[in-house]
């Protein structure tokens, strides 16, 4: 099959933004489909309270109407309309496996001689494939991580492959002269396994912190205020894309520091299966600061364009901000070394050109076991 007879339909629960939910899932699938459809005919199908289609740029956005949600679970919708909406594409790349509408979509566009894909990005619900494996109802696993294919039990299935993810490295890109910034950034949801007390228990005397992202838990919240009192903390809970960008430009550097286990006990097996905002602070040109957990050590090489540092350690946290502070000509070069890892395996054009070219091997090696 040639690029130019690729026709993608990208299946996801929600889309990203006030029509859906402000998720690093749901981004990452819309920007994917954007970037794809640059390139080849794609369209992005998702539910929602009503019905509508509208583009974004090349892209084609289909809003089906959920008419409910499976078991009363928000992030597992349903919509009768799906099946209808398959007819028009010969490759479906749902974006969440254990979902319901997932299971019935890959077997419908199976049985029709669809290629069917899917990357599991967290989360689940109510669906076949708790009682039974449906592994084998797609032609292909597209995993955001090595550590994804890991814990999802793919280390040795020859379907599946790693994508990552990617970065819009025009728009986030460093700033026009040099910036030795004084202020240490997250940004992220507002959760217990980000890690996020760790951070702020961390910080230096002399160093300000701007905490960006959405308060999801506000007994979290109001913990992270107290911790903050009498420090240089910042909240910032309504931030804008601009906003957001601004502050990684003007940043000594980006932390994202993840935890298994959470300052209430409470133990996360996957906190983490990429860390979309490490990399676009690390886009900007600011040195990584990550913890030793999940998928983030293959984003940081520790000492060359940023540091990795142990889980719920505060002070080697602090250490390694200290460092940044107190060496501002290593850390522009950590800096410079951090958007160089970027350009070279994490833009978006990349991962279009991977996920295309296992389309089009799935789609050659199921016609020809058909034939």
């Amino acid at each position: 099959m040639s690029q130019s007879e690729l026709k993608v339909l990208h299946v996801v629960p929600a889309l990203f933004g006030e029509r859906g939910v402000f998720g690093g899932a749901e981004r990452y699938v819309a920007e994917l489909a954007r970037n794809m459809a640059e390139v080849t005919p794609t369209k992005l199908l998702s539910f929602g309270a009503k019905k509508e289609t509208f583009m974004e740029g090349s892209l084609e956005v289909q809003v089906l109407r959920r008419h409910f949600n499976v078991r009363g679970q928000s992030g597992n919708p349903m919509s009768l309309e799906v099946f209808t909406a398959l007819r028009d594409y010969n490759v479906i790349h749902c974006h969440q496996q254990h979902i319901l509408s997932t299971s019935l979509v890959a077997g419908i566009s199976r049985l029709k001689g669809k290629t069917v894909v899917v990357s599991d990005l967290g989360g689940g619900g109510w669906d076949i494939s708790g009682y039974l494996s449906t592994d084998r109802w797609f032609h292909a696993h597209l995993h955001i991580s090595q550590y994804s294919k890991e814990a999802f039990g793919h280390s040795t299935n020859p379907c599946a492959h790693v994508i990552y993810g990617g970065i819009d490295v025009h728009r986030f890109s460093p700033p026009d002269g040099p910036c030795e910034g004084d202020r240490v950034v997250y940004v992220g949801r507002l959760l217990p396994h980000k890690g996020i007390d760790y951070l702020i228990s961390a910080l230096p005397e002399g160093l300000k912190l701007d905490v960006i992202g959405r308060p999801y838990h506000p007994e979290y919240f109001s913990r992270l205020q107290r911790l903050a009192a009498g420090k240089a903390v910042s909240f910032h809970t309504e931030a804008s894309d601009q906003d957001i960008q601004n502050a990684y430009r003007r940043a000594l550097c980006v932390v994202l520091p993840s935890v298994y286990t959470d300052c209430y006990g409470q133990h996360d097996r996957v906190p983490e299966l990429l860390g979309q905002t490490l990399l676009e602070g690390m886009a900007c040109g600011r040195p990584g600061i990550c913890t030793q957990v999940a998928s983030l050590p293959e984003i940081v090489t520790d000492g060359n364009d940023g540091f990795v540092v142990p889980p719920n350690d505060p002070l080697t946290l602090r250490s390694r901000l200290l460092w940044l502070a107190g060496n501002p000509s290593a850390a522009a070069e950590m800096g410079r070394q951090a958007r160089s890892t970027v350009v070279r395996r994490f833009t978006w054009p990349l991962v279009v050109q991977k996920c295309l070219s296992i389309y089009r091997d799935q789609s050659a090696r199921s016609r020809h076991a058909t034939s």
